[in-house]
């Protein structure tokens, strides 16, 4: 093989069956670098949760105001759709920053409301 292994040199290897050193060697290179664009991607936010940060901000502010918030409610306050009011709700009860339960609301029926965790 020639003097620098790449990727198809390696998968050559593999299909052939000539597993040697130097195909070990990079395999176990490759996953190396993998782990460490993994662990980069996981500790970076991306674009949409840096754009959403202010967002759930307000919405923790609306929730501390008004407790049993629905997201009809704090989507009108942050001027954003109820989808999206939802899903960042959704997220702010993954973080433990927010709790749900359902309440009744006269022609809705049962909604769930946020209030803040304990």
């Amino acid at each position: 093989m020639a003097s620098t292994f790449t990727t198809r040199d390696f998968l050559n290897a593999v299909i052939s069956n000539t597993i040697s050193d130097e195909v070990i060697a990079f395999a176990q290179n490759q996953l190396t670098k993998l782990d460490e664009r993994n662990a980069k991607r996981a500790s970076t936010p991306s674009k949409t949760a840096i754009a959403n940060a202010p967002i759930k901000e307000k919405i923790m502010d609306f929730v501390r105001a008004n407790e049993n918030a629905v997201a009809s409610d704090i989507a009108a306050f942050c001027e954003i759709s109820t989808q999206k009011a939802s899903a960042l709700c959704v997220q702010l009860v993954k973080e433990g920053n927010l709790c749900v339960n359902e309440i009744k609301v006269p022609k809705k029926g049962k909604v769930k409301a946020y209030s803040i965790a304990n």
